[in-house]
């Protein structure tokens, strides 16, 4: 695909998520259906690939490493990570795992008025996760 100056358009295939603890994050991510290398929580950086897009997680020490005037966000999240369920009781069902490992509530599971079955987790550093499927 080119835009149109022909200039080749770039591919949006990463998201990167700045952690404060990696081992907290790949935990909470690890519950939510995302692998990761042995050893990985030990590491200050680490990735994996979901449904073709590549996951880049960083401790805050790495992203400070190369911009150092680096501040976490305040005031409330900017982006959210969202991961499509196969049916509402999925929906039900990684919520109440995600609640029940400690984990915080920000939505707990509904019919949503735009035909989804819905919930939101917060993740170990405040972020927003979403978990949907359509409603049939």
């Amino acid at each position: 695909m080119t835009s149109v100056d022909d200039t080749p358009v770039p591919a949006l295939n990463a998201l990167s998520i700045v952690t404060r603890d990696m081992g907290a994050a790949l935990g909470f991510y690890r519950l939510c259906g995302l692998t990761f290398p042995e050893g990985a929580e030990n590491q200050p950086h680490a990735d994996t690939t979901a449904g073709g897009l590549r996951i880049m997680f960083d401790t805050r020490d790495v992203v400070s490493s190369f911009t150092p005037d680096w501040t976490e966000p305040s005031g409330g999240h900017r982006m959210a990570v969202a991961f499509e369920c196969a049916s509402p009781a999925q929906v039900d069902a990684l919520h109440r795992r995600l609640v029940d490992a400690g984990h915080s509530s920000a939505h707990e599971p509904f019919d949503a008025f735009w035909g989804q079955r819905y919930a939101v987790v917060r993740d170990p550093d405040g972020n927003p996760v979403d978990f949907y499927c359509p409603l049939k």
